[in-house]
């Protein structure tokens, strides 16, 4: 449930895009995203440093896109926030005891701290390179292409793509755990 309140945003930007367009599709993120953060306060009493962050870069960026009328501010937004994902991850390496990984999955499992360290690494590169992928899907990919067909293609990059390069990712992540787990941590299966 938490992972389809993450993408409500991305969602209704996808939707809204295929039916009004890149600026209609912009205000409906910056509603959806201030819904979002107010909805999780209301629930919980506090906001989600993620979603902060994205709420900001989609307020200002999507703000400058419909104040200019320029659809690169709101295409540089995955990047922007991919990127600062990575540089928190890379920071929590010189702050504090244990890495951002570690205090987000530590209450759950037992690791050593190479094998933390190796995953929070992990999480910088793929942060790093999504946040690539996306300058170059937007802005490169398809030179060939109408601006109408680049931007078509983008979008469906940003929902589908993104989205799916994020659940591979943590798939692989659960394997490469599944490995280092002792047996004593391990889920027990129930005997019938």
């Amino acid at each position: 449930m938490k992972l389809l309140f993450d993408f409500f945003p991305i969602l209704l930007f996808f939707i809204a895009y295929k039916l009004w367009g890149i600026y209609a599709a912009t205000a409906v993120a910056i509603v959806a995203s201030i819904a979002q953060v107010s909805v999780h306060w209301w629930r919980h009493r506090r906001v989600e440093n993620m979603h902060l962050v994205t709420l900001a870069l989609v307020v200002v960026l999507g703000g400058l896109t419909l104040l200019l009328q320029d659809e690169r501010f709101i295409m540089w937004k995955p990047t922007l926030v991919n990127w600062l994902f990575a540089l928190a991850f890379l920071g929590s390496r010189f702050v504090g005891e244990k890495t951002l990984v570690q205090r987000m999955m530590g209450s759950q499992i037992v690791l050593p701290r190479p094998i933390w360290n190796r995953l929070n690494w992990s999480w910088v590169v793929f942060f790093l390179l999504l946040g690539a992928a996306n300058v170059y899907v937007a802005f490169y990919y398809g030179l060939d292409l109408s601006a109408d067909e680049r931007r078509d293609i983008w979008v469906n990059f940003k929902l589908f793509g993104m989205m799916g390069l994020t659940f591979a990712f943590v798939i692989a992540q659960a394997f490469y755990l599944a490995r280092h787990m002792r047996d004593d941590e391990k889920p027990q299966q129930e005997t019938k």
